[in-house]
């Protein structure tokens, strides 16, 4: 299952999944682009694992892991939640 987490303004989409039985968490991201239709890259948790960046530059990815990194301990709990509604009981 996947959960959302946020939509940044430039309509960049972050989700993240359950916890895995091996304590591993999925974080995704997508951006819509005219051009490829989407940019896309996974960064697993809490080893901060990057694969399958399409259309990132390593500069994206940068930013991306210190927006990650700065939220990483909410994401794991939220993962543990079935996500942050569930989490914030709303």
């Amino acid at each position: 299952m996947m959960y959302p987490l946020m939509t940044l303004n430039d309509e960049t989409e972050i989700v993240h999944s359950d916890m895995l039985d091996d304590g591993e968490v999925k974080v995704y991201i997508e951006k819509p682009d005219e051009k490829y239709g989407f940019r896309h890259a996974t960064c697993w948790l809490p080893s901060y694992r990057w694969e399958d960046i399409y259309q990132f530059s390593e500069r994206d990815i940068e930013h991306l892991e210190e927006m990650i990194r700065s939220m990483a301990h909410l994401i794991i709990e939220f993962s543990q939640e079935g996500g942050f509604e569930n989490a914030s009981n709303l």
